[in-house]
């Protein structure tokens, strides 16, 4: 095959810094880092003031403060442990996340999963943008659709960098997340009077406890599409436990300071809905302007967030694309789909009226309905059937060895959505067991397990061992280092 073809191109580099690769694979002599490197950058992604808003549900829904932090824990410890697992592809395959769909639904198969990532990547973008342009507007003194175009065009630049400034600026950005926000906290602590009983459990209330949990699970458990974007450039050596560990820490970490921060703020200033307005007013109970400094060191939080949903929505774009018409990934290609999802998204923000908190709470539910069977499905396969053995030619192309559609993954796919239905509760729709709980949702916890064991199940007779003999034989031809250790550990 000519080099020029997907997963077989000549090692390249840029001069300028810019990252030239996008849905091709990556080879081992291109691979770089460390695992701990994951850690920074997954804290940034989510120390950042989009998570307050998350932290606010059970508040909003009239949960007490103690109540709420129970089900941010519970929701972290379980939203983040999929999409740290996730994470632990990227090194194996050197591969972005969503191409990596194919293998389980089939070449046209995995549109659907695809499509739904391109929609989650710019609906976070509105959200983020929403909070960016108000950030801005109280920072610098301009007016929000100047604030979000400012805040747009920075992380537009840090996504067309690539890869390694997104590693490198998240680093900074957490060194400088974590001085000033133990110092909020502690201004906090000296300087916020809260009322008698604050901190008493009080009733318990299921549903807004559910919605809390629910909303933490989902917002984890949505990073699944973006993690092997950057862990894909990490040696092929590197051990699938510390990935994941790493991952898993320094996301953790962050959504349950920043949701639990969240929380904090809604049961202290109930009467404020903006989580932006709440740091000013809270940073500004310990000195005057120390709100307004917060505020603006919360900058290159917005910047990466929004940064690393414009690098990933555009490697989703470029994988429809591709789908659709196969093309040759260059660079010029991957700046054309990062600027439609910062353009779309950026445009959708300046647009849309409407409760933040309750838009968002909406979105993140229904795009969770679709990302659960889709996250089944992947991580079984890669670490329960194929066990990381994937052949990289055979992934691009339409009529290769994973065919057009995979009866398999949308099967399962498929069976394990409609077995959440009875259990959803959103606006539009609610389950009639959802109604029996109060609204509360429980189908995360239906169709994850369900999607999962039908895979399995359909993939008893797939021959996964002449799969890994193609995978092995066209790891020697695409890169002959990397054809060592194509398994998972």
């Amino acid at each position: 095959m000519d080099a020029t073809v997907k997963g077989t191109a000549p090692a390249r580099s840029s001069a300028a810094g810019v990252e030239i690769r996008s849905i091709d694979y990556v080879p081992v002599s291109e691979r770089h880092g460390k695992v701990s490197h994951l850690g920074p950058l997954w804290f940034a992604g989510n120390a950042q003031l989009a998570t307050l808003a998350i932290g606010a549900f059970g508040v909003a829904g009239g949960l007490s403060f103690s109540w709420s932090i129970v089900a941010i824990v519970l929701g972290a410890l379980i939203g983040t442990l999929f999409m740290a697992f996730h994470s632990a592809q990227g090194p194996k395959l050197g591969l972005p996340q969503m191409i990596q769909s194919r293998p389980q639904f089939g070449y046209y198969g995995s549109l659907l999963p695809v499509i739904v990532a391109v929609l989650l990547f710019i609906g976070f973008n509105v959200f983020n943008t929403q909070l960016a342009e108000t950030t801005a507007a109280q920072t610098l003194n301009v007016n929000p659709t100047t604030g979000a175009i400012i805040m747009a065009v920075l992380s537009y630049a840090f996504a067309i960098f690539g890869y390694r400034l997104i590693h490198v600026f998240c680093q900074w950005a957490s060194v400088l997340f974590i001085v000033v926000y133990v110092l909020f906290g502690i201004g906090l602590a000296v300087a916020v009077h809260l009322p008698a009983g604050f901190y008493s459990f009080g009733t318990f209330k299921g549903t807004p406890f559910l919605l809390e949990m629910g909303a933490v699970l989902s917002y984890q458990l949505t990073w699944a599409p973006y993690v092997s974007e950057y862990s894909r450039y990490l040696p092929r050596s590197s051990s699938t436990a510390a990935t994941f560990w790493w991952t898993y820490i320094g996301s953790g970490i962050g959504v349950l300071w920043l949701a639990g921060l969240g929380a904090f703020l809604a049961a202290a200033y109930p009467k404020i809905a903006s989580p932006v307005t709440a740091i000013h007013v809270a940073g500004n109970s310990w000195f005057h302007g120390w709100g307004y400094i917060v505020l603006l060191c919360s900058w290159p939080g917005l910047i990466a967030v929004l940064g690393l949903n414009m690098y990933s929505g555009g490697l989703s774009t470029l994988t429809t694309v591709d789908t659709i018409k196969p093309v040759k990934p260059t660079l010029t290609l991957r700046v054309l789909a990062i600027t439609f999802i910062a353009v779309v998204g950026t445009v959708l923000a300046l647009t849309i009226p409407g409760s933040f908190l309750t838009n968002f709470s909406s979105f993140l539910t229904i795009i969770l309905y679709f990302m659960i069977p889709w996250t089944a499905v992947n991580l079984i396969d890669f670490f329960f059937v194929r066990k990381g053995n994937y052949a990289i030619k055979e992934i691009f192309k339409p009529n290769g060895m994973y065919h057009r559609w995979g009866w398999r993954g949308l099967s399962a796919y498929w069976l394990g959505f409609f077995a959440m239905a009875p259990f959803m509760s959103t606006t539009l729709y609610t389950g009639f067991v959802a109604k029996d709980l109060g609204g509360g949702d429980i189908s995360p916890f239906i169709g994850f397990p369900v999607a999962a064991i039908l895979y399995w199940l359909f993939c008893r007779n797939l021959d996964v061992q002449a799969e890994k003999r193609v995978a092995e034989q066209q790891m020697h031809e695409v890169d002959p280092e990397g054809a060592i250790g194509l398994g998972t550990s």
